[in-house]
This record gives structure tokens, C-alpha cells and sequence, in this order.
């Protein structure tokens, strides 16, 4: 699993759109599915780290999702939403397989802190990595935190995305295409600039003032991140 995959389950459109929006400008890959039935299937079928799911939903409820999932042994961790907020609904979320649950209205900070333990949850069962390393360069996924040669290096959202992509796949050509597919979350003109742009700043903040370059231009192709590449530019371009 190359990105931090959530799928949120809401039939509201207007709720869906903000979710989806507001993961996403937190650097989450994010589905939606916008009824009980495409939520099972999508939730079966991919690998997600959490699913936000809301309670009351067409077709096939949330609860009744959840614990179909469990008897499929689907084990991935579940937040239920719901406007049902009192104790026993709360229980009957978790008995149901959820794995927490919360009452609107909230703040979607508190949302995003859930959605984080969750998925911190799941990669400390499934072993995930969570710590990357390239050369000097050591990004932490769960703290956010990026270092090189120890010193801080700051961020933003859609830069860390973009770098953790790239650092999974170190020493691989990553084209401008698979940027946009995995980091972008949809399709547009591959010879739009809003890569370059990124790559540029990216590059800027990782590898100036050092004197072996990471980030690297395969002219025509695409990027690769590597502690000097045979073969490769020493990344004087975006």
C-alpha cells in the first residue's frame, strides 16, 4: 500500500463532499461510496486504512456493513458517524464491530485525531512501515515528521504525500502520470505544471545547501528518488 487510503461511507452529498475535501487536503487518498451496498463492495474489495462510515444509510445500513465485513474476516478499522449519540447507540456501534464512534455534529479536527489513531492501530498490527529512509533523508509517516542529516525539514500536506510516494519508491522511475493517479487522487493533462511546481519545492527543501542531491529529473520519463543515481541527472530541474 503505497498511500494512506480512507473510504468514506455518507449518503449526504454535501457531508461526503466536505470529508472527501478536508482528507484530502490533509494528504489522505480518499473514496466515497454513497450508500450501504457500494460501501461493502468497495470495502471488500480495497485495501483502506479506515472507513469512515455513516449510520443511518440506504441500501444497507452502517452497523449491518460493519458487521458483515467482520463475518467476511474484513478487519479494517471502522469509524461510525452518526447523529444517534447516546450510550447505548454508542454500544451498539461497537458491538456491532465499529471500531470507534462519533456523534455529530463534531469538529472535524477531532475527527482527523480519531482517523489517526485508527490508522496507526492498523499499521502497528499489520506491521506496516512506518518509518522511511533514503540515504540521510528519514521520513516518519505517523508523526509527520521529515529529517535530513537530523535537522527538520517542514512540509506541507500535498509535499509530504508527494515524498512519501516518491520514498516508497526509491530507485524506481515514478512518471508524472503515477504522481497524479497516487498523490492527486484524479485524472488530468499529464503536461499540466502543478508536478513541477511541487517537485521544484520538494526539491528545494531537501535537497538545498546539501552536496549530494536526492531528488532526481529522468528527462522525458519522469522522477526518481536516489542517492546518486547511475546514469541519472543530478536534479537541476523540476
Amino acid at each position: 500500500m503505497s498511500d494512506m487510503r480512507l473510504l468514506v461511507i455518507e449518503d449526504d452529498s454535501d457531508a461526503a463532499a466536505y470529508l472527501v475535501k478536508a482528507f484530502r487536503e490533509q494528504g489522505f487518498s480518499v473514496d466515497h461510496a454513497a450508500d450501504g451496498l457500494e460501501g461493502y463492495a468497495l470495502a471488500s474489495e480495497g485495501d483502506y486504512d479506515v472507513l469512515i462510515v455513516d449510520r443511518m444509510l440506504p441500501k444497507l445500513d452502517g452497523l449491518s456493513l460493519i458487521s458483515s465485513l467482520r463475518a467476511q474476516k474484513i478487519e479494517t478499522p471502522a469509524l461510525i458517524l452518526s447523529a444517534l449519540g447516546q450510550v447505548d447507540d454508542r454500544v451498539k456501534g461497537l458491538r456491532a464491530g465499529g471500531d470507534d464512534y462519533l456523534a455529530k455534529p463534531y469538529a472535524f479536527s477531532e475527527l482527523l485525531a480519531r482517523v489517526e489513531v485508527l490508522a496507526r492501530r492498523k499499521a502497528g498490527f499489520g506491521g506496516e512501515e512506518t518509518l522511511l529512509r533514503v540515504a540521510d533523508l528519514e521520513l516518519d509517516r505517523l508523526s509527520h515528521k521529515l529529517t535530513r542529516a537530523g535537522k527538520d525539514i517542514v512540509l506541507q500536506p500535498r509535499e509530504f504525500r508527494l515524498l512519501e510516494y516518491l520514498m516508497r519508491n526509491a530507485g524506481k522511475v515514478v512518471t508524472r502520470t503515477m504522481l497524479l493517479e497516487h498523490v492527486w487522487d484524479y485524472h488530468f493533462d499529464p503536461q499540466t505544471n502543478v508536478i513541477d511546481v511541487h517537485i521544484s519545492r520538494l526539491r528545494g527543501k531537501i535537497d538545498k545547501g546539501h552536496a549530494v542531491a536526492l531528488l532526481h529529473t529522468v528527462r522525458g520519463v519522469g522522477y526518481m528518488l536516489k542517492e546518486d543515481p547511475d546514469g541519472v541527472g543530478k536534479g537541476d530541474e523540476a
